[in-house]
């Protein structure tokens, strides 16, 4: 039980400081989020864990976090804005890739007690980062393409630019997530472990994808929200 406690627990938390860093920071304040959440997803998805009867990675929740930044500043912000976002967690990425790796050539000193467990962890990164980064760029990219597909469909058929906000983030993000679940799975795990295990993966995290899109709806009225008030505040 402990375990779905912490996931519910870090959904709230994670998208909650969303909105904070929205709040405080505006576009910016999204820009750095969806550079931590990348690398921190990165570091979390190697760890296999169960919870609500599934066996998942973790960094599932952070992923998530990243295509409701990018469709908050679609929203709010406009395309070019998500699509900065995307760039932003991709050169994200690449940093942190060359720079955990190049802690794994220095030689440790005599007393050190802590290189074994670093070159342990971050042995495995390399593989999970490439592969991210290769299906974060395809599906996030596809993520933003989508939700202005959608958002122009939704405009020209029923004439208010406004409405339809949830057919537009849950109609792009779950198509997706199909695309960046299968992907991922594939890139990531292939070869490590048994097709089973990978489909329970891919099945578990998509699940857990489908909920947090679901979940992430409110969040993205409340951000449209408080952006159209802080613009009228401004105009006052």
């Amino acid at each position: 039980m402990i375990n779905e406690l912490l996931l519910s627990g870090s959904v709230v938390f994670i998208f909650g400081m969303t909105l904070l860093s929205y709040r405080l920071f505006g576009r910016a304040g999204l820009y750095c989020l969806s550079a931590v959440a990348t690398i921190l997803a990165n570091i979390e998805v190697i760890l296999l864990i169960n919870a609500f009867g599934m066996e998942q990675t973790l960094g599932n929740v952070l992923f998530a976090v990243t295509f409701l930044i990018t469709d908050i500043l679609s929203e709010c912000e406009g395309k070019r804005a998500a699509n900065t976002a995307v760039f932003v967690g991709i050169f994200s990425s690449l940093f942190f890739l060359l720079l955990s790796q190049s802690w794994l050539l220095y030689v440790p000193s005599k007393n050190d007690v802590m290189m074994g467990a670093v070159a342990e962890v971050f042995s495995n990164t390399p593989r999970m980062i490439l592969a991210s980064l290769a299906v974060y760029a395809v599906s996030q990219l596809f993520d933003v393409w989508l939700y202005h597909k959608w958002w122009a469909f939704t405009e020209k058929r029923f004439g208010d630019r406004r409405k339809f906000l949830w057919l537009r983030n849950n109609g792009s993000t779950l198509i997706s997530q199909i695309l960046n679940t299968l992907l991922f799975t594939l890139l990531a795990f292939a070869g490590t472990y048994d097709i089973a295990t990978l489909w329970s993966v891919f099945l578990s995290s998509y699940v857990i994808y489908i909920f947090t899109s679901l979940l992430d709806t409110p969040v993205l009225y409340l951000a449209r929200r408080m952006h159209e008030r802080q613009l009228f505040s401004a105009s006052d």
